[in-house]
């Protein structure tokens, strides 16, 4: 009798066993059926909200344009459109001026030479994107102090010029016409803060070359190395490449934004960045020379030099940092004198206007008269 009673008790709960893992099966696929559906739910509401605001834009779109852009919805979409039709028409008229300059010549007739059909084509420049350095000096012209405005028009005129064309052009400003921190160190300013004055009067020049720039219809940024973002762009590299490329002047104004640096400096440091091909340094002297001609009557003129050589002699062509930038990237450094019209343009050309610093196949004459 034990033994039949311990059987039926074994038999009873292999049996409740049994029920007891099939009903666990049955609610894992039931609770594995209600994550399904609860998962396709909520794909579905995600869709929804992703697929709302493209159906809120095309309804505010169409009461824009029915009813003059009533909502606020509508008249965000509407100024948000004029503004790409705004840079699309800038990015058209930039590309006018440059077929213009490039197929300038052609209509001469029948009986013009290659060279004269080319005259104002885009072949015709030795250098595609260049840094110009503009010395402070060179913008107080006679004055010698402030900014002289027939110098300022002139270098605008040149440059709008050579952007119109093709050119990619990047500007450096000095700022000695205003200020110049390493002559104003002592009587209890330091060097640093007399430095830091200097890159604002950078400023002050770079804002009126571009206010200069932009009326001959040229496109101007200026960009600080200081943020001054109520009147310049922060400098950004990517985005001052990429102004270039739209045809954009770009003009780096605060040097580097550190003190103890020149805008020599600056300027040799940013052509690098910009990946530029050339230097070209506006002076107020016709390039470098052996001694001061101010004070030698026979100082001789360079045509060319070597890094090398500008080093061993110390010629003051640009500072040390500035020459070492410009030798480790294959930067060549055209020295000239802004005063004489046209000598920005010649430069672009190829022509020997000044001292040339570089290479010899970079500093090969290539004008075409």
């Amino acid at each position: 009798r034990s033994v039949a009673m311990c059987e039926v008790s074994f038999a009873l709960d292999r049996a409740r066993r049994r029920r007891a893992r099939a009903r666990t099966r049955a609610m894992t696929r039931a609770n594995a059926a209600a994550r399904g559906f609860a998962r396709a739910g909520a794909t579905t509401r995600t869709r929804a909200r992703a697929n709302a605001p493209r159906e809120r834009i095309a309804a505010a779109r169409t009461n824009a344009r029915g009813r003059g852009g009533t909502t606020t919805t509508a008249r965000a979409i509407v100024d948000r459109e004029d503004e790409d039709a705004k840079s699309a028409m800038e990015g058209l008229e930039i590309s006018a001026m440059r077929r213009e300059g490039r197929k300038k010549g052609k209509g001469k007739g029948k009986k013009a030479s290659a060279n004269d059909e080319d005259e104002d084509g885009f072949e015709r420049w030795k250098w595609r994107r260049v840094m110009l350095k503009v010395s402070g000096e060179a913008l107080a012209g006679e004055d010698g102090f402030g900014i002289s405005p027939d110098v300022v028009k002139s270098i605008a005129s040149e440059v709008a010029q050579a952007a119109m064309s093709g050119i990619e052009v990047a500007v450096v400003v000095g700022g000695g016409n205003f200020f110049r921190g390493a002559e104003k160190e002592g009587n209890g300013l330091d060097r640093a803060s007399a430095d830091y004055m200097g890159m604002l009067a950078t400023v002050m020049n770079s804002l009126n070359l571009q206010a200069a720039i932009e009326s001959k219809g040229v496109p101007t940024r200026v960009m600080s190395a200081l943020e001054i973002k109520e009147v310049a762009e922060p400098y950004i590299r990517r985005r001052a490449i990429r102004h270039l490329e739209k045809g954009r002047v770009v003009i780096f104004g605060a040097g580097t934004g550190n003190p103890f640096f020149t805008t020599d400096t600056g300027a040799a440091l940013r052509a690098a960045e910009i990946n530029a091909q050339c230097v070209l340094k506006a002076t107020k002297v016709d390039g470098v020379f052996d001694s001061d001609p101010k004070k030698n009557a026979n100082a001789k003129l360079y045509k060319t030099l070597t890094y090398e050589t500008v080093r061993r002699l110390g010629l003051g062509v640009m500072d040390q940092t500035a020459i070492t930038l410009c030798e480790e990237n294959d930067i060549p450094v055209v020295v000239f004198n802004i005063a004489h019209d046209g000598n920005i343009v010649n430069a672009l050309r190829g022509c020997s206007v000044g001292t040339c610093v570089g290479s010899s196949d970079k500093c090969s004459d290539t004008c075409e008269e």
